[in-house]
């Protein structure tokens, strides 16, 4: 059986591009392009990973990390939050904020 990632990207070409890959590597993948569709589709399917960007519409990838951590079904997930990295200025330390709303892992991902 195929583990099963959920890639959360409001950009369709860094969605594609991971999912492209992912799939490479043997990977079942699903993509979401913000956090309620991302929340939506974890409690529809629980993957086995999220990788899940910081900077999206309606809620950021901070709150879904949190929402999903806190709750009792989805709470064992590992979570890589990942952000760009010239998106400085808006978090002063995205690392520190990434563990503190309970991620598993960050990442920098160049864009």
């Amino acid at each position: 059986m195929k583990k099963r990632i959920l890639v959360v990207d409001d950009s369709p070409l860094v969605r594609e591009m991971y999912k492209a890959q992912l799939e490479e590597g043997g990977y079942e993948v699903w993509t979401a392009a913000d956090g309620i569709e991302a929340i939506n589709m974890v409690f529809m399917r629980l993957p086995d990973l999220i990788l899940l960007d910081v900077h999206m519409p309606k809620i950021n990838g901070y709150q879904v990390c949190r929402l999903l951590k806190d709750h009792p079904g989805t709470k064992t997930i590992p979570i890589v939050i990942m952000t760009a990295r010239d998106a400085g200025g808006v978090i002063q330390d995205p690392r520190q904020w990434s563990f503190q709303t309970g991620a598993d892992g960050f990442y920098e991902k160049d864009e």
